[in-house]
């Protein structure tokens, strides 16, 4: 599986972006998708995800309410909406592909595959 993320930009604090992951390969929807992110000299954290099995949606705290991801198995496309933007949002972004357990579907190594990034820059 080959992943490639888009979408990201500048915006302003309170802004939205919507970001993007195009997946190759036909066994897409047997994967759960994942977004991560890392900032300047911090490690690459959790966003979202969203299970192959069952299309249950998860978050971290810090973006629960502002963000939503979602899938489009036909198009092979996973997609975070990312609404009421903060500073503390600027980050490299990440899609990821994998089988995590639910346990494991928060930690980088339940996913296999990742894309080469997209670049958010919220300013204050």
């Amino acid at each position: 599986v080959q992943l490639q993320a888009s979408g990201g930009g500048l915006v302003q604090a309170g802004g939205s972006l919507r970001l993007s992951c195009a997946a190759s390969g036909s066994t897409f929807s047997r994967y759960s998708m994942g977004w991560f992110r890392q900032a300047p000299g911090k490690e690459r954290e959790f966003v979202a995800a969203i299970r192959s099995s069952s299309g249950n949606t998860y978050y971290s705290d810090s973006v629960k309410g502002r963000f939503t991801i979602s899938r489009d198995v036909a198009k092979n496309t996973v997609d975070l909406q990312m609404n009421s933007l903060k500073f503390e949002d600027t980050a490299v972004y990440y899609c990821a592909a994998g089988t995590p357990i639910l346990s494991a579907l928060r930690q980088k190594s339940g996913y296999y595959y990742w894309g080469r990034g997209t670049q958010v820059t919220v300013s204050s």
